[in-house]
């Protein structure tokens, strides 16, 4: 097993170990991907990658980061992402939509103008969360019970739609500080009922919304969940990697195929705890534990790195983002450097 090696999920099987990671592009107008999205997704299929994720994708308005956030939730949305979908396919590769909710993290202006909150002239919203509290200036509401219900149920929608687009496979975010994130940590989760609390209480809300998705798509499709294997905060409420490993097997149990190992959200990563590779342990932790499949993230920049990664056992699947960015070829290039045979398009075939 190399990275070159495919890899089957359930139905779905990828002709190679590496994947586009969801990175945020900041470049949609009312949710709806555009012709940015289709050259920045399809660039990287056409680059080699064995499974493209999109970036973060809402599944109502008040789910957004930033105006400029693509989602999902209506279907001219769906019918946008047709079209990537499509090119995507045609150059042999896989796709899968990551759905998301911010959660208090919303209301925001552009990175260009340092995402600052919006004011209600420049069309803020009021934000929700597990708690009452702040977040980047933002001051979040407690979401009611029925309010939660009614998330799950645009989860849901927001899958439907994913699956009629042509998805391969849904992933949830439910990392980096998120509204998945923001119930499980209890660092932010303050609530007293039936969603707060407890470990049991505060991952209520993603594995129930885990339950209802896997009740409504194919049976033959993964779902896929990305995690904060730890806050990175030292607090004794901050979410550690023993509570990734529980929470792992929990959603294992629930349909869940895969986990993305990421980390973070709430405050920003010392620089001493990042490195070549920093995150990878957190991969291996939880595929040791549990049994399931993983994906290994965080300064994965070089050919014989990521395929250690994978022919070591570490994870299934390396998810590379920055990376992706410098170089949209990454696959096609890390084959050439490993020896590995991979398709190249028949377009670009005179460069090699």
């Amino acid at each position: 097993m190399n990275l070159f090696s495919p890899i089957h999920i359930r139905n779905l099987t990828l002709k190679n170990r590496i994947a586009l990671s969801p990175m945020q592009q900041y470049s949609a107008k009312n949710g709806i991907p555009g012709n940015w999205h289709l050259v920045h997704l399809g660039s990287r299929a056409v680059g080699g990658a064995g499974l493209i994720l999109t970036e973060c994708t809402a599944v109502s308005e008040e789910g957004l980061a930033t105006l400029s956030d693509v989602g999902i939730w209506n279907d001219e949305q769906k019918n946008a992402w047709k079209n990537i979908v499509n090119f995507v396919h045609e150059q042999d590769a896989k796709i899968g939509v990551q759905l998301w909710h911010a959660g208090g993290k919303g209301s925001l202006k552009h990175p260009n103008e340092r995402m600052k909150p919006l004011t209600p002239e420049e069309g803020g919203w009021t934000v929700k969360s597990s708690s009452a509290q702040e977040f980047n200036g933002v001051f979040a509401e407690e979401l009611t019970i029925d309010e939660i219900q009614e998330l799950k149920t645009k989860f849901v929608k927001a899958a439907l739609r994913a699956i009629e687009a042509g998805f391969d496979t849904i992933e949830l975010h439910a990392a980096h500080g998120y509204l998945f994130h923001q119930f499980y940590s209890a660092v932010i989760n303050k609530r007293q009922d039936e969603y707060g609390g407890s470990f049991e209480n505060r991952i209520r809300f993603l594995v129930e919304t885990v339950q209802e998705i896997r009740k409504v798509i194919p049976a033959e499709m993964p779902l896929f969940v990305r995690i904060s294997a730890v806050d990175y905060i030292e607090s004794d409420e901050a979410w550690a990697l023993e509570d990734s490993i529980r929470l792992s097997e929990i959603l294992k149990g629930n349909g869940v195929d895969f986990i993305t190992a990421s980390g973070g959200g709430f405050t920003n990563v010392s620089k001493n705890k990042v490195f070549p590779g920093y995150q990878v342990p957190f991969a291996k932790a939880i595929k040791e534990q549990t049994g399931i499949l993983t994906g290994a993230v965080g300064m994965i920049t070089e050919a014989e790195q990521a395929n250690g990664i994978i022919t070591n056992g570490n994870a299934d699947l390396v998810i590379i983002a920055r990376e992706h960015l410098r170089d949209p070829y990454f696959a096609i290039h890390s084959a050439k450097a490993l020896g590995a045979e991979t398709e190249i398009p028949w377009q670009y075939k005179r460069a090699y």
